[in-house]
């Protein structure tokens, strides 16, 4: 049986990870452990300035399975995913909202705000840690609090 570990895996894997990842010419974007149904997810998101390949995706996970074994984080079987943030990637992390500053993002909120609406789009205009800064396409600016939504992804289907 494993040991009982401290702090959060996915704040575990990503220490242990990053110098792996970095080392294969790719970025850490996020580290998320889920529980999906009854299974257990340990999803690593990679990412990098040329696009994110099958290879790279194959590459990471066979890098990281031996040392992430030998750590043994995770007390329970999982399954370790290996992937893109993807094209709406959802910006978490300082770094992804300073990388996107002046972005178009798009917001789901957790309960519709004073005029009803879920649902947000803008530019990303700022950021610090509790709130995002947005001018929505009609040139109304917002702060969002982030622990109000859903999530905050990037809006680049027009680009």
């Amino acid at each position: 049986m494993a040991k009982k570990k401290s702090g959060s895996v996915a704040a575990e894997v990503s220490e242990l990870v990053r110098p792996i990842i970095e080392s294969l010419g790719l970025e850490l974007w996020d580290v998320r452990y889920l529980k999906e149904g009854a299974v257990r997810v340990l999803r690593i998101y990679i990412d990098s300035e040329a696009g994110v390949t099958i290879e790279d995706c194959e590459n990471v996970t066979r890098a990281v399975d031996a040392p992430l074994d030998e750590l043994d984080p995770i007390e329970e079987s999982y399954t370790l995913e290996v992937s893109s943030p993807g094209i709406e990637r959802e910006l978490v992390r300082d770094e992804h909202f300073g990388r996107f500053l002046g972005a178009p993002v798009m917001i789901r909120l957790i309960r519709p705000d004073a005029s009803g609406q879920r649902d947000l789009k803008g530019t990303l205009t700022g950021y610090d840690k509790e709130s995002v800064a947005i001018t929505a396409p009609d040139g109304t600016e917002s702060v969002i609090i982030k622990k109000d939504t859903v999530y905050i992804k990037l809006d680049d289907f027009d680009l």
